[in-house]
């Protein structure tokens, strides 16, 4: 089992550092999710629309509850629309408390002043976190300067970007801020939207694309990372990714070159990147 000293649960374990998260079209049960739980994943990232993890999530006894974490994407970015989406997150998960709650794709420095501004939602998650409804308050955004920025001052507890063999900007621009602060970092998007899984027009003779395994196990080489996110369609994916925690090991260096080499052909052939 692989586990993260950056996040605890409320009991005070560490997280394993594979994570699950839904994302609004996939298919996994609430018998799944509570699978996985079986298997040791104690990172739930829940997309906010009813499904088979928030299901999970209600069923959990006082005890299991407290051995998970339990992280949210957050709209609002007003006032009003933030005491009304926190409240409706609570009552779909049927708890008294979110571990991680991150504003949801902030893309612009003015989105960013709205929601920290005198009317915006960052003061009433505020008062959440300290009246015990919110644990760690945090951002997500693709925009990797944005989010090293909120980390120098301080102002998230938690950052939430992509990061894979493809996309590995954040070795640069953010975990050197992120790791000497301490501030914990989400990695989504580990498979590129599966593109990483296939061939590219650039591929030597012979070459054979890496597994969905190959991919988190990247993502959870670098130490910089303390969760990584898989978000699987169905029991079948969610099995395959699971294999990595019966055998966990980082990549070699030899395999670390394989699957930069690989992700930047998918870089230069799949498609526009932020």
């Amino acid at each position: 089992m692989i586990f993260s000293p950056d996040i605890v649960t409320r009991s005070g374990a560490p997280v394993c550092r594979l994570g699950l998260a839904t994302r609004g079209n996939t298919h996994l049960a609430s018998q799944d999710v509570a699978h996985a739980i079986d298997r040791g994943i104690n990172y739930l990232n829940w997309c906010g629309h009813p499904d088979g993890m928030s299901q999970a999530v209600r069923q959990l006894s006082n005890r299991q509850r407290g051995q998970i974490v339990i992280a949210t994407q957050f709209s609002a970015r007003c006032q009003d629309q933030a005491r009304r989406e926190l409240d409706q997150l609570l009552e779909r998960l049927g708890t008294s408390w979110i571990d991680v709650l991150t504003f949801y794709y902030v893309e612009t420095e003015d989105e960013w002043e709205t929601i920290s501004g005198k009317d915006g939602a960052l003061g009433v998650i505020q008062q959440a976190r300290d009246a015990g409804a919110v644990r760690l308050i945090g951002l997500t955004t693709h925009q990797r300067k944005l989010a090293a920025r909120r980390a120098e001052r301080q102002e998230a507890s938690l950052l939430m970007i992509r990061y894979n063999a493809a996309h590995r900007g954040a070795e640069q621009e953010v975990f050197p801020v992120t790791t000497p602060l301490n501030i914990p970092v989400v990695a989504f998007t580990g498979l590129r939207w599966g593109a990483l899984l296939k061939r590219t027009a650039e591929d030597p003779p012979q070459t054979i694309p890496p597994t969905a395994q190959d991919c988190y196990r990247f993502v959870l080489s670098n130490s910089a990372v303390s969760v990584g996110l898989t978000a699987p369609n169905d029991r079948i994916e969610l099995d395959e990714n699971l294999n990595l925690l019966n055998d966990w090991c980082p990549l070699t260096e030899q395999e670390m070159k394989q699957l930069r080499d690989h992700g930047d052909r998918v870089h230069r052939t799949s498609g526009q990147f932020l």
